[in-house]
């Protein structure tokens, strides 16, 4: 029996990120496409039994789940330091960067090891993750260069990103993810829309008012006639520093109902509002994949996003692209141009029609059983 380890430990974090979701969706579709003769096993942090039964019970089909003997900070801090923990060996593949990255091949052992960076955010807008976050990534990415058999990607645009940074040579694959299959219409649709308090029409979007995330600039674009009026809602953590994006609107001269914060949204509320919405507004300066856009997609929204090249080569031409602000002093025009794609949205309903039917054909390039066989394939590759 062939069996590949899947390092799951970000099932276990505290925070519910992007990460600890395409772990999750990923390894379980590992485990159902399996080739015959191969199993699954995976590897957490020394974490309580209760905590344990989770990561259990959301991975069925597990040949093994197995606990380390250090808890998570110490585990990323040994790994960081190339040390040794629990005998981790074999066929390993990492969806995040941390991995016992450290010199593992031998004449007797057929030892390999895959991780995955999601972004070059570390490199280009370090101020978006924190210091010690952004320490950390730039270790761990120095470790893969020098000892991982294989680097996986979303896009080719990180890739790109990545090579001015790193020369990893042909050991970049491009893998990218898909939405969350939990992320479907709930029978009690209705009564969701009802609590939510749902207009008719209304632009979507998801994100803080982080720079990077250029929903202060959306939110202002709003405010422009163009935009005719249309009510902007915003899922997400509405804090970000000492603003919010309420505080955003108000300062625009936006009245209250305009601009509504829903906060995080669980999958059968996300799913309702995108249903709902008339459009989908991405205006991200910079992402690794960008899945919101793909879930916009899976409902066939109309799209508008960024140039951002991780958006623009993830959308592959169905949707509107809006140019980025060359620095913060062209925030003001970035708004104009978003306010400008809105208002075209509007305006025309042939446009919104066609734009739906591409994001729904545009939606079917991505599924996890396609990324899980493809991760397959790389392990038998090497």
């Amino acid at each position: 029996m062939t069996t590949l380890s899947v390092v799951v430990d970000d099932l276990t974090a505290a925070e519910t990120g992007g990460t600890r979701r395409y772990t999750e969706e990923l390894t379980r579709q590992l485990i159902t496409t399996a080739p015959a003769g191969c199993d699954v096993r995976a590897f957490v942090s020394n974490v309580p039994d209760e905590q344990l039964d989770e990561v259990r019970s959301s991975l069925p089909g597990l040949a093994d789940l197995v606990r380390l003997p250090l808890a998570r900070r110490e585990l990323s801090l040994a790994w960081q330091s190339g040390i040794a923990v629990g005998g981790v060996r074999g066929m390993i593949h990492a969806p995040s960067l941390l991995a016992p990255l450290r010199k593992h091949r031998s004449a007797d052992a057929d030892d390999q090891i895959a991780v995955t960076i999601h972004d070059a955010l570390a490199w280009t807008h370090p101020e978006s993750l924190g210091a010690a976050s952004v320490m950390w990534t730039k270790s761990m990415a120095k470790r893969a260069r020098k000892f991982a058999d294989a680097i996986v990607v979303p896009t080719h645009a990180v890739a790109d990103r990545l090579a001015e940074v790193f020369d990893f040579g042909d050991r970049i694959r491009v893998i990218g993810g898909a939405p969350a299959t939990t992320l479907r219409l709930p029978a009690d649709a209705d009564a969701r829309a009802a609590r939510l308090q749902l207009p008719e029409v209304y632009a979507f979007t998801l994100g803080s008012i982080m720079p990077r995330k250029g929903i202060a600039p959306l939110i202002r674009a709003v405010a422009r006639p163009e935009a005719q009026g249309i009510p902007l809602l915003i899922a997400g953590p509405d804090r970000y520093g000492d603003g919010t994006a309420t505080g955003v609107a108000a300062a625009a001269g936006l009245p209250e109902d305009r601009v509504r914060a829903l906060g995080r949204l669980d999958d059968a509320d996300l799913a309702v509002v995108l249903d709902r919405a008339t459009m989908f507004v991405y205006p991200s300066l910079a992402e690794g994949f960008g899945l919101p856009i793909v879930e916009a997609f899976k409902f066939g929204l109309p799209v508008i996003h960024s140039d951002d090249p991780a958006l623009v080569e993830v959308a592959a031409g169905a949707s509107i692209v809006v140019e980025r602000p060359a620095s913060a002093a062209d925030d003001a025009d970035y708004s104009e141009r978003l306010a400008g794609a809105i208002g075209r949205l509007l305006d025309d309903a042939d446009l919104r029609t066609r734009l739906g039917v591409l994001a729904s054909d545009r939606a079917r390039a991505f599924s996890w059983r396609d990324s899980a066989e493809r991760v397959w394939q790389l392990h038998a590759d090497l």
